[in-house]
């Protein structure tokens, strides 16, 4: 706080003999009092921006992926407890041979699977047909 020291002035007063006023402290700057005042203000209007198209990106993304998720868990759940897979099962496919003249089980074996060992066809149309013996026009049905 800056102060100055300030004396009265020395004034000649005639009934009186001179006195001197002991000096006082006066602040050059009075601080000044402060009141609390109430103030009232209106509410401000809500001000509402529109999200940007890197939020509705953000969004959609994180949907799609929170969907992806649930999709992906319910299929592995369901695998799980011994459901079936998307796909169908392939039925077993059924070839028909009509014996020619000359046929044995053994070309008859070579011609359904070309690329198998011979031995195990013949052994399977001998268990189908119960028999080892083959007639011409006679129709044979085997399932791979």
């Amino acid at each position: 706080m800056v102060a100055m020291l300030q004396a009265p002035p020395d004034e000649y007063v005639p009934s009186r003999p001179a006195v001197r006023v002991p000096a006082r402290v006066v602040p050059l700057h009075p601080r000044p009092v402060r009141r609390a005042v109430p103030v009232h203000r209106q509410p401000s209007p809500r001000v509402t921006r529109s999200p940007r198209a890197a939020v509705y990106r953000r969004r959609r993304l994180f949907a799609a992926a929170l969907g992806l998720g649930i999709v992906l868990t319910a299929a592995h759940a369901g695998a799980a407890l011994g459901g079936t897979t998307t796909a169908p099962e392939r039925s077993p496919h059924v070839e028909r041979v009509v014996v020619q003249s000359g046929d044995t089980l053994w070309t008859i074996a070579e011609r359904l699977a070309p690329h198998a060992d011979p031995r195990a066809v013949v052994d399977a149309l001998t268990a189908e047909l119960g028999t080892s013996s083959v007639q011409p026009g006679e129709l044979i049905t085997w399932s791979r």
